[in-house]
Order: C-alpha cells, then sequence, then structure tokens
C-alpha cells in the first residue's frame, strides 16, 4: 500500500500554509486525491512534484524568465 499523507502533513513536509495547499489541489497543480470532504495525496507522488518543481510554476529565485528580461532591456 502506498503512503497516504493529509493536508496538514503536506503542509509540513512542503512548508507552506494549508491554504496554499488547498489551492493548489483545487487548482490540480498538486497531485492529490479527495475522499468525501478531505484530502489525501500519495507521499510518492508529491516528492515527484518537488522534483519536477510543481509542474508548470515557477520557482521563485530560479532568474527572470526571458520575455520579462527583454521587456526591460534598454536597447
Amino acid at each position: 500500500m502506498k503512503d497516504l499523507l493529509t493536508l496538514s502533513e503536506v503542509s509540513t513536509f512542503l512548508k507552506v500554509p494549508k491554504s496554499t495547499i488547498y489551492k493548489l489541489a483545487r487548482e490540480r497543480r498538486l497531485p492529490g486525491h479527495k475522499v468525501g470532504k478531505h484530502w489525501r495525496f500519495v507521499r510518492e507522488e508529491i516528492e515527484a512534484w518537488v522534483q519536477n518543481a510543481g509542474g508548470e510554476s515557477v520557482m521563485v529565485g530560479a532568474g527572470p524568465q526571458p520575455a520579462a528580461r527583454d521587456r526591460f532591456s534598454l536597447n
């Protein structure tokens, strides 16, 4: 059986507020499964999500995106 995490455990693991976990899961940006009115998360899916930098979301400190760099160019 796969290791299931609660919303609180994912919040602690990722070191982000519970409200952020709710929002990301609701928007299907974070892999999760709704069981009744409770969210459950498979540890391996969360770890893979972290390794992939959260899919399409941009990591803080990853540097400017090319379009942003061009927009502020003085050339």
